[in-house]
């Protein structure tokens, strides 16, 4: 008689299958490593070392939804992006140096990816757009749906035009801020928030604490959105011959919205279809070639290292970009580091080759520590070489700070800066606790004070009143660098800070930066102070190769069997392609990380897009 077959016991069930899992895991996790390691070393082949080819009659092609950022991303952050983004700075420089290029025949802008820039980047790009335009050359601009911001940028062309089927996003500016104090509550969650008393206009833990704006969010939140929107109507109104009064109507009744209203107000000057454009490039300007302005910048962006006979003169432009946290980048990190910054300072002040520093800040701030430490090593980078500040989009609270002791602060009229103050929040999640999960802990300690700052209960007296003197004392030497920057008395500085928001253009009136421009301008002051003509731009941080980058994804172990496959991968690469090692290093840069930091806080809880 055959034997029956037994089923297996549950011990046996059980171990069986957590070793297909395990081995499935590891399995998938191999080949998602070796499938990330080709696309990696797969852009070795295509990393634009060559030289891109301008031929005459070219059509330079700026896409809104290709920029995103300051700097230019490369290696990893290029991978992810398709190998094909910009960053606004090489996208800026590029458009002004295709305005000398006989090989460029027109500009032609679009809005395919319906751009998130926010006003900072807007305003620079449509000041690169004029002075294209002032040389000359016609700027024709298209899309099948204008996004709000992406309008202001294109009313400065001499062709506006417009999908038949499509819209113009022009409704005003407003603002919508998120509450989270109800939600906090039914988990049984209350957030301690501490800031100096007199700091009414630093809202950002105020999302934790109100289930609405209070009066003072309202007064700086409807004061800069006023601002902005201003600047945008100004402008529009001058490059499209219509009145701001009339705009604000076409906003507010939504009347050019769709595309046959658009034309008849006069925000497009016509309704086609894009190969109606193209086929118009060949006829009027002799256009035969769409030249992504991504690839124009790999030879003519502002910090390109391809251009022959540079100057031995240098001007160090240091990004600063991001959340402001404590420590160094590593791996895929995205942030304002403080340790990275103040090498990057230290660097750049140590090089004799280097005459001026302008440091571009583009943060809405961030942990106080590191703010500090960015604002000492301004300071001392400003006593060997002059220190000028270029603002983005945002440069604000600890952004703020870092930025107050350069000899010069440009920013944009749509730049968001200012709020000079701090703010601490502490969870008190007890109720969370026992109420909700049917947790509780009990205490024993050596002090009165051993557990005060536990999050399983409220702050002790004695814990918030530390609290509470920290961020005064904290304020008081804010608004004191401040003072000392900007060479007014501390009382001044006070009455323009409080954690109160500005925009550019009212930042200059009441103070805080010196001139409105962007990048060049910077560059420019830079290169006057330093008593230079012709010079080269050198980026900082310094960018880490692919090698580096992956090391601090993975893991440092230089004999892990991780480490030397990449490692195989990467000098087989190099074999095959015939480029060395150095060459693919160019391609890659330090990604900073964007988190939360914990300690004082000086930020903004907002981002301001063109929305």
């Amino acid at each position: 008689m055959e034997k029956q077959k037994q089923p297996l016991g549950f011990g046996k069930t059980m171990l069986a299958s957590a070793l297909g899992v395990l081995v499935m895991s590891v399995v998938c996790g191999l080949i998602a490593f070796i499938v990330m390691i080709a696309m990696v070393v797969s852009l070795a082949g295509k990393d634009g070392s060559d030289a891109v080819v301008v031929k005459p009659g070219s059509v330079l092609v700026v896409d809104l939804g290709k920029i995103g950022g300051d700097r230019t991303p490369s290696g990893l952050a290029l991978t992810m992006s398709g190998g094909n983004s910009v960053g606004l700075v090489d996208a800026v420089h590029a458009i002004r140096v295709a305005a000398e290029d006989d090989n460029i025949a027109v500009l032609y802008l679009t809005d395919g990816g319906l751009s998130g820039l926010s006003w900072g980047s807007l305003t620079e790009l449509r000041d690169a757009l004029e002075d294209f335009r002032s040389s000359g050359k016609r700027v024709v601009a298209y899309a099948t749906v204008w996004s709000q911001g992406g309008y202001y940028v294109a009313s400065v062309a001499d062709s506006l035009c417009l999908h038949p089927s499509g819209m113009v996003d022009f409704r005003g500016m407003g603002a919508e801020v998120m509450y989270y104090k109800d939600l906090l509550d039914k988990l049984g969650v209350e957030m301690q928030l501490i800031r100096p008393e007199s700091c009414a206009y630093k809202s950002a833990g105020e999302v934790y604490t109100l289930n609405h704006m209070s009066a003072a969010n309202r007064e700086q939140i409807r004061a800069y959105i006023s601002s902005i929107w201003n600047v945008a109507t100004e402008a529009i109104a001058t490059s499209r011959h219509i009145g701001i009064d009339t705009l604000n109507a076409i906003a507010d009744n939504l009347s050019g919205y769709m595309a046959d209203d658009a034309q008849k107000r006069g925000l497009v000057d016509k309704l086609c279809f894009e190969e109606d454009v193209r086929k118009g490039f060949k006829e009027a300007h002799g256009g035969k070639r769409l030249l992504p302005v991504e690839d124009y910048a790999r030879n003519f962006g502002l910090t390109a290292k391809r251009m022959k006979n540079q100057p031995k003169d240098k001007i160090a432009l240091i990004y600063a970009e991001g959340n402001v946290v404590d420590g160094s980048a590593r791996g895929m990190a995205q942030g304002v580091y403080g340790d990275d910054i103040v090498k990057a300072l230290r660097q750049a002040s140590d090089d004799n080759s280097v005459k001026a520093i302008v440091l571009r800040v583009n943060s809405p701030g961030g942990q106080a520590t590191a703010s500090e430490s960015m604002t000492y090593a301004v300071r001392q980078a400003r006593e060997k070489k002059p220190v000028i500040v270029s603002m983005g989009d945002l440069a604000a609270s600890a952004g703020y700070e870092m930025s107050c002791l350069a000899d010069v602060i440009v920013a944009q009229p749509t730049t968001i800066t200012g709020s000079i103050g701090v703010f601490g929040t502490v969870p008190n999640m007890g109720r969370l606790m026992r109420q909700k999960l049917g947790l509780n802990t009990d205490t024993v300690a050596t002090n009165r004070n051993a557990t005060g700052l536990s999050i399983m209960r409220p702050l002790s007296p004695a814990a918030m009143a530390m609290m509470e003197r920290n961020v005064e004392d904290f304020y008081k030497v804010f608004v004191g660098r401040v003072a000392e920057g900007r060479h007014m008395t501390y009382d001044d500085v006070h009455r323009i800070a409080r954690g109160r928001v500005w925009t550019g253009v009212d930042a200059k009136r009441i103070g805080l930066v010196d001139t409105l421009g962007g990048i060049d301008l910077a560059l420019g002051i830079a290169a006057e102070k330093a008593g230079v003509e012709s010079y080269a731009v050198k980026a900082y941080p310094e960018e880490k190769d692919v090698w580096t980058q992956l090391q601090e994804l993975f893991g440092d172990a230089p004999d892990s069997d991780l480490n030397l496959l990449v490692k195989g991968l990467l000098a087989y690469r190099w074999k095959t392609t015939g480029k060395t090692q150095k060459q693919l290093s160019r391609l890659e840069q330090d990604l900073l990380f964007v988190g939360e930091s914990e300690g004082l806080q000086a930020r903004i809880p907002f981002v301001v897009v063109s929305e």
